[in-house]
């Protein structure tokens, strides 16, 4: 005997990525009223994009779409044409233009030919091709410690890793275990196997993903402002500590003003960002037509200027700053969260995590796969051909 259960209602709150896939889901695949809100006028939140001369900019700078996971992928290309591209980046470093990852090819790019066969000699000879060193390994372990190893790793450290990262995160007490030589010439910034951009663009992705009959859409609202008490589950992409006001603290998270520029060149710069570590205050410079097959006498750039993040003064939080302080106060949180029925916390905001756009789409559909198995062990139903069935 087949029983219909009462549709649920919804709330989402955000429609960037996180948001989206889920609302999707809810609405196509269990059949329920959704509402995705938003205190911004426009969708796509951190990967919101718009035209300028047929060139897609991005608001808050550079998303390359890259994942390893097939099922995220094709979800996505369900809801827009896909074009591939293998992002690049590079650093300036004593006039140079250095590839990134620091790779062999980046040897060459700063040191005489002599001195650059040597290093890369040693470095195959002990490490072997395809490895990726870290250089405080290189520093630290005696069996391999090598002179022209060591200096190479210093010169690493010094001129492409401390400064950038002082500027990025206002501290130098960070891991030098991911700082590495990648042996090998590989230019690549990602190795996943499906890389590119979203056709038309990633502020239409969201809106085709949206476009459902289940699915309403309310913008330039803030949660605090509106009364919840209807829905049957909320979800909250938004900053978790926001949500319980602050109670156990404030999360730390440093903000990025992007200064756009139209550039009347073909192109600005070789690749799609070029890091800053020791030069000027910005951290990076995008260039957003390296992501387009625009063809247009200029280009678009935006710097990159990084700063604390700071309640009320219209910025936003893009990067989250892992410390202890931060983790002991997200347990708080996670804690207080889990005493609440029918709220889930997730994305960027949500988790405190500073996600892929894969690893975004892959957790809301981690937490609407929990939100289906508890509706179906609620109602002691079984999941056949996306009906439930009562037996």
């Amino acid at each position: 005997m087949i029983s219909y259960q009462k549709k649920k209602k919804n709330l989402v709150v955000g429609c960037g990525l996180s948001g989206a896939v889920l609302a999707e889901r809810l609405a196509s695949i269990l059949d329920e009223d959704v509402l995705i809100m938003d205190k911004a006028p426009c969708l796509g939140g951190m990967i919101y994009d718009y035209k300028e001369d047929g060139i897609f900019v991005h608001k808050f700078g550079s998303h390359v779409f890259h994942t390893n996971f097939e099922y995220v992928f094709k979800y996505l290309n369900k809801f827009s044409d896909f074009i591939p591209y293998m992002h690049k980046e590079a650093a300036l470093a004593e006039g140079n233009f250095i590839s990134l990852p620091f790779n062999l090819n980046s040897i060459y790019n700063v040191f005489p030919k002599k001195l650059a066969e040597r290093l890369e000699n040693k470095l195959i000879k002990k490490y072997g091709w395809g490895e990726k060193v870290s250089i405080l390994d290189i520093k630290t372990k005696p069996f391999f410690w090598d002179k022209d190893l060591d200096f190479l790793a210093s010169y690493i450290y010094e001129n492409v890793f401390i400064h950038y990262a002082n500027k990025k995160w206002d501290r130098r007490d960070l891991d030098l275990s991911n700082v590495c030589v990648h042996v090998n010439r590989d230019d690549r910034t990602f190795n996943d196997k499906y890389q590119g951009i979203f056709k038309e663009g990633y502020t239409k992705l969201i809106e085709n993903i949206l476009n459902h009959k289940n699915i309403k859409i309310l913008l330039d609202v803030n949660f605090k402002n509106i009364d919840a008490s209807g829905f049957d589950r909320i979800f909250y992409t938004g900053s978790i500590d926001e949500f319980f006001d602050y109670k156990f603290g404030m999360l730390q998270y440093r903000s990025a003003r992007f200064e756009i520029s139209k550039i009347e060149n073909e192109f600005y710069q070789k690749t799609g960002v070029v890091k800053y570590p020791n030069n000027y205050d910005f951290i990076k410079i995008h260039e957003f037509k390296h992501y387009s097959d625009a063809k247009t006498s200029n280009t678009v750039i935006a710097r990159e200027y990084v700063s604390d993040y700071l309640q009320n003064n219209d910025t936003e939080r893009v990067y989250p700053v892992y410390s202890k302080r931060n983790a002991d106060i997200f347990k708080q949180y996670k804690i207080e969260a889990k005493k609440l029925k029918d709220v889930y916390f997730l994305g960027r905001l949500g988790d405190f995590k500073n996600y892929s756009m894969d690893m975004a789409a892959k957790r809301a559909f981690e937490v609407f796969e929990n939100v289906r198995l508890k509706s179906v062990l609620e109602e002691n139903t079984l999941f056949e051909d996306e009906q439930l069935i009562v037996k």
